[in-house]
């Protein structure tokens, strides 16, 4: 496993600076508001994207990597390293492919239409790597879990590509070829309500919804 030269500890319990890489995964042509995609738009004054990255930086320690097809993606933060899908047309699960295609290190992968995702969460995932190839997180979605807000280790790549090959694009088709680690339902809810953990934002109406939220948590802390 690749490790950086830093030796502080991060919350993911390593002493390398990130054992465990980040990515922010912003898709492909992107919901968009007013021509702006929808990770650049504020909740409770900050972007989302903004959000984020500071997440990943408190669970991890090192900036995450930004997964985007988008010819601008490079200005929305600079700092940042871009990379755009390796196979093109593979919706979710091909940005999911890049971020493991990336380097050998394990990734934790975040949709960048989740606000509330918070650094507790991130680092979970990571620690959940050590022991299994995908790590993800129970939640009360038509699926159960949360292939968006997950961890994926190396061992994921060529299962990810074999699904692609037969043209199976759901995010959890390659399951079944991997060692797979559920958090479990309460193992999740120390980190929050999943309801809002895994809010995603789909259209105007959930953004103006996710400034509601913001508001709320805001005020009971």
């Amino acid at each position: 496993m690749a490790s950086t030269s830093s030796s502080r500890r991060n919350a993911a319990g390593g002493t390398d600076a990130a054992p465990v890489r980040g990515a922010i995964l912003a898709g492909g042509g992107a919901t968009r508001y007013g021509g702006r995609p929808k990770g650049l738009e504020p909740v409770g004054g900050v972007r989302i994207l903004d959000r984020l990255v500071d997440a990943f930086q408190a669970a991890l320690g090192e900036l995450p990597l930004l997964v985007a097809n988008d010819p601008g993606a490079a200005s929305w933060r600079p700092d940042l390293a871009v990379i755009p899908d390796t196979i093109p047309g593979a919706g979710a699960l091909g940005g999911l492919h890049a971020a493991v295609a990336y380097e050998t290190r394990p990734v934790v992968c975040v949709a960048w239409d989740m606000p509330f995702v918070p650094a507790g969460l991130i680092a979970a995932l990571a620690r959940g790597l050590g022991e299994a190839d995908a790590v993800l997180p129970a939640s009360g979605g038509r699926r159960g879990i949360e292939p968006m807000c997950a961890g994926y280790g190396p061992g994921c790549r060529v299962p990810m590509e074999e699904a692609i090959a037969r043209g199976d694009l759901r995010a959890i088709s390659f399951h079944s070829a991997v060692r797979t680690s559920i958090l479990s339902p309460e193992s999740v809810a120390a980190f929050g309500d999943p309801a809002v953990l895994f809010f995603n934002i789909n259209s105007p109406d959930d953004l103006t919804q996710a400034d509601a939220l913001w508001q709320q948590l805001a005020s009971s802390r």
